[in-house]
């Protein structure tokens, strides 16, 4: 389809060269874990592909914090393509409401569409794709990889979570351990349960490792 090469054209133009795990690869994992999801649970697939590819067009994480950006960019694009407004108006929904806010923040999603790709995003955060994401963030903002003495904190705010510089082990517990049971769609529970108990495992390892005992 035209709309979407054309998408995927912006999208990759817009996020080449980064490094923070959120790169046009981490895209393109998504659209394909979105395709393949909307497909078993009978999702609107032109919603669900939009949708995923230009969920991080504009992050809030490298635009301080600023959640309007990535909608509106996104709002912009497909006006310019003409795309059809009960289009547009779901897929800027979805990209407004997807991201994770916190442990105590609820993020529920109002439709089908928004639940796949939701879900989507949530599984290329886990198993082992999740973890080299999650280092490579946290390297790209200068964090420490662990720090045995700093413990986890459930944020239970957004504004609380977006201020959080912790060490990335942390973010294991304060996110991806998490994200299992936030899962919307019968597709994306299986798929996740594999990517969990992968997670479970390097973190076992890594404390042995630490501790000097393997």
């Amino acid at each position: 389809m035209p709309l979407i090469n054309k998408t995927c054209q912006f999208v990759e133009q817009q996020l080449a060269g980064d490094g923070s795990g959120h790169d046009w690869w981490h895209i393109h994992r998504v659209w394909n874990l979105a395709k393949n999801i909307a497909e078993q649970e009978g999702a609107n697939l032109l919603i669900v592909e939009l949708s995923a590819l230009l969920h991080d067009i504009a992050d809030w994480k490298f635009h301080d914090g600023d959640e309007s950006k990535g909608p509106q960019m996104a709002e912009h694009f497909l006006i310019e393509n003409q795309v059809d407004r009960d289009v547009i108006d779901p897929v800027i929904e979805i990209i407004a409401t997807l991201s994770y806010k916190g442990a105590g923040v609820a993020t529920p999603m109002k439709t089908l569409e928004g639940k796949v790709v939701q879900d989507a995003d949530r599984l290329d955060a886990i198993g082992a794709m999740g973890i080299a994401r999650t280092f490579a963030y946290g390297g790209h903002k200068n964090r420490l990889m662990y720090h045995p003495d700093e413990k986890p904190v459930l944020h239970q705010s957004f504004a609380d979570y977006k201020k959080n510089t912790g060490h990335t082990i942390n973010h294991f517990y304060e996110k991806l351990l998490l994200l299992k049971d936030r899962m919307n769609t019968a597709s994306a529970k299986q798929m996740a349960e594999g990517r969990h108990q992968f997670m479970q495992t390097y973190l076992d390892q890594f404390y042995e490792e630490w501790d000097g005992k393997a």
